[in-house]
């Protein structure tokens, strides 16, 4: 006979751990239903909490900061001189043995299957102490609907092994995960001294076949110009996680990002959390090339002409913040001959990434029609 769940503690409040330090600020919680005392977890489709055992739902109530804009933090002073404890936490994370993925987990795991690669894993006590999450975009469908968006992706590779399709049908369960990311901001003024190009034609007479012709031929007249450009960067988008392909996650893109809710733990309820595995020091360091990559553009259209050459471009980046969001993904992992193939769901849009293994066989058996098909045709052609 089952069990019943305990007795609810009261109202809908997050109920953490002890702390394992003097100054931690343990992330790990539990939202226990109000009737029946199970576990809440997230549902994308009302945007509630609910209870999988009795059917209780329960609003996620508004932080005191709801409507307005997400706090940015101030990424000199993060970085010289620390930030404050309110904004840092320490998670219960799992290192996976195999793709070095670290995953938030929830206490009452104990074993599980890394969602990244696959492997199996066995829980420790290790602590992950980091950055608070300041936003969090909620997931917008729920696993099912993921598994139909991931198995019609699936239906349209060619040459995909049957095992594959195979693994599509059974309907084998997808992870959702909230992949952790950065966001920067950044007032930017940049001088600059080119040149612009101004392409005209000129007439020269050429000899062809011992016959004189006349062709234009472009050429470029440049002068030297200088000026200045500036920008207001908002939100550069950084991916802190190492555990996906970067080309997958990046083809995830867009997120619309005006959809972010300011982080509250509720929303990871039947979820899990990555760790940022990226520093914010390099996170800022690909977000200064990706601006840098903007400027050069404006600086270009900047000079106008025909053509453009630029000798230097001295940039002053001020008032730089930035703020940590945890972005959400369906993710299923498939072995296939020893090798992890992974295909990942934008869990805002239902947009589908991921790797693909080739039937050796399917390929050799296509060629070998085609050459068929080719040589009745040449066959019949010929004739």
């Amino acid at each position: 006979m089952t069990q019943p769940p305990p007795p609810p503690p009261g109202p809908l409040t997050a109920v953490p751990p002890a702390s394992s330090g003097a100054h931690a600020q343990s992330a790990e919680h539990r939202f226990p239903c109000e009737q029946c005392g199970a576990d809440y977890r997230y549902d994308p489709q009302n945007g509630t909490l609910t209870c999988d055992h009795c059917g209780h739902q329960e609003t996620i109530r508004s932080g005191p900061w709801r409507g307005g804009s997400l706090r940015e933090l101030d990424f000199d002073t993060a970085l010289s001189s620390g930030l404050a404890e309110a904004d840092m936490e320490e998670t219960r994370v799992l290192r996976c043995p195999n793709c070095a993925a670290q995953v938030e987990l929830d206490p009452k795991d104990h074993a599980g299957e890394c969602p990244f690669c696959a492997t199996p894993m066995v829980t420790d006590t290790g602590t992950h102490r980091h950055i608070k999450p300041k936003g969090v975009l909620p997931f917008a469908f729920d696993e099912r609907s993921a598994h139909k968006a991931m198995s019609d992706w699936l239906g349209q590779l060619w040459f995909a092994p049957n095992g594959l399709q195979q693994y599509a049908r059974k309907g084998r369960r997808m992870d959702g995960i909230y992949v952790p990311y950065w966001t920067f901001d950044a007032e930017t003024r940049s001088q600059y001294r080119g040149q612009r190009g101004t392409v005209y034609y000129v007439t020269e007479t050429v000899v062809v076949d011992g016959k004189r012709q006349s062709r234009q031929v472009p050429k470029v007249r440049w002068r030297p110009v200088s000026g200045r450009v500036q920008r207001f960067f908002d939100d550069v988008l950084v991916l802190a996680s190492k555990s996906l392909p970067k080309k997958n996650t990046d083809a995830l893109e867009p997120w619309d990002l005006s959809a972010l809710e300011p982080y509250q733990p509720q929303y990871l309820a039947g979820f899990r959390a990555e760790a940022y595995a990226v520093e914010l020091a390099d996170g800022y360091s690909e977000a200064n090339a990706r601006m840098s990559r903007v400027i050069e553009r404006d600086v270009r259209f900047d000079i106008g002409g025909d053509r453009q050459r630029i000798e230097f471009i001295d940039s002053n980046f001020s008032d730089i913040t930035f703020k940590h969001v945890l972005l959400p993904v369906w993710l299923a992992a498939y072995k296939y001959r020893g090798k992890t193939y992974r295909f990942v769901v934008n869990g805002q849009s239902g947009r589908v990434q991921g790797e693909r293994p080739y039937s050796a066989w399917k390929i050799a058996t296509a060629v070998i029609l085609a050459l068929i098909l080719g040589g009745a045709v040449a066959y019949f052609g010929s004739r």
